[in-house]
């Protein structure tokens, strides 16, 4: 690769990308680990293990840093998005979740003739508790 084409390249936009492709495609490995079947649907599903928000903006943040420096205002601006992204993951994420399992549960109880008992199920399954994004933060850190 040349001199120009290697000024081309946005070495944290890779990483960030590469971060987040390992740990989506991870999910299906974690998934057969765990519930020992072979689920395609976790390449694309958030939530869960591990957490591809988490590794995207931790690997975004890192890459920033050694390029840009630790001290820039870049690094700074890519460092509060992160806790901002892993906060979110954590916190509002997860309780939404938590919230649609308690829906589910009372829609399934509802007599059939009532209008919502048909309704489709929310997904349950969309933020991370914090062992999920601190396991991934540090993961990406390494």
């Amino acid at each position: 690769m040349g001199m120009a084409a290697a000024g081309v390249v946005n070495y944290p936009l890779v990483a960030a990308l590469l971060a987040f492709a390992v740990a989506q495609s991870s999910k299906v490995f974690t998934t057969w680990y765990k519930d020992n079947r072979w689920d395609a649907r976790q390449f694309i599903a958030s939530g869960g293990m591990p957490s591809s928000h988490s590794a995207t903006v931790t690997a975004l943040a890192v890459a920033v840093g050694i390029q840009e420096g630790f001290r820039s205002a870049t690094f700074a601006t890519a460092l509060v998005f992160a806790c901002v992204v892993m906060h979110d993951a954590f916190g509002v994420r997860l309780h939404a979740g938590k919230q649609a399992e308690v829906l589910n549960q009372i829609v399934y109880e509802l007599p059939e003739e009532h209008p919502l008992s048909e309704t489709k199920p929310l997904r349950e399954i969309l933020g991370h508790t914090v062992p999920q994004v601190r396991l991934n933060a540090s993961f990406s850190l390494s």
